[in-house]
């Protein structure tokens, strides 16, 4: 089986064991994107994860918390090579969502790559977190592997909507950082999350203003 048909049995599998279903031309365009990433990749180092793991890691994690994202504005705050706002975007394409990356080279492969996947919801602010004012806050702000959980309430709570929901995906559940949490931000829920390929916990903290 060559590597695009391994890709897209892979995504066919991983969406089927999570309840996703998906017209084949969004797949088509989540691989898509994986195909620009990784092109890109070659120049820029976007993602350390391997092409052989980049169905579960890029595209099947992101999509593992798609049940949690409510309608309204989406952030995906450091963004990197676009997980998990690009795979959110192409599965949900009424969703507007703003991908913002404090690196130029990041920002830049983000610009192409809502451009060349013809993502018209999709918009990129290239800058950090904490220097970002926008005209209106978001329903959602997501994150992968920002920071911890204090930081990424600390430097992105004046973005939230006062009734909006902070979506942090993380690793091991750790009560540790979940008690340092600043006053003012509460625990609304922490989901294990089952992501088809990937063998280690993952879980996505939901918090919400107090």
């Amino acid at each position: 089986m060559n590597p695009a048909a391994t890709q897209f049995a892979q995504l066919a599998h991983g969406l089927a064991a999570m309840g996703v279903e998906l017209p084949p031309a969004r797949r088509e365009k989540l691989l898509a994107y994986l195909a620009l990433l990784y092109k890109w990749n070659r120049r820029y180092r976007l993602t350390a994860i391997g092409e052989d793991e980049a169905v579960a890691r890029h595209l099947l994690d992101s999509l593992s918390i798609l049940p949690f994202v409510p309608d309204g504005r989406l952030l995906d705050v450091g963004s990197g090579g676009g997980a998990p706002g690009i795979p959110l975007a192409i599965a949900r394409p009424d969703l507007p969502v703003t991908l913002l990356d404090g690196n130029s080279k990041k920002a830049a492969f983000l610009r192409q790559a809502a451009i060349e996947l013809e993502l018209a919801k999709v918009s990129v602010h290239g800058g950090r977190v904490e220097q970002y004012h926008p005209a209106s806050g978001f329903s959602a702000i997501v994150a992968r592997a920002f920071a911890e959980l204090a930081d990424f309430a600390a430097l992105s709570k004046h973005l939230l909507d006062a009734d909006g929901v902070w979506l942090a995906m993380k690793g091991v559940r750790s009560g540790d950082e979940i008690a340092r949490l600043p006053g003012g931000v509460r625990v609304e829920a922490a989901h294990r999350l089952e992501v088809p390929g990937i063998d280690g916990e993952r879980h996505l903290v939901v918090m919400r203003l107090e």
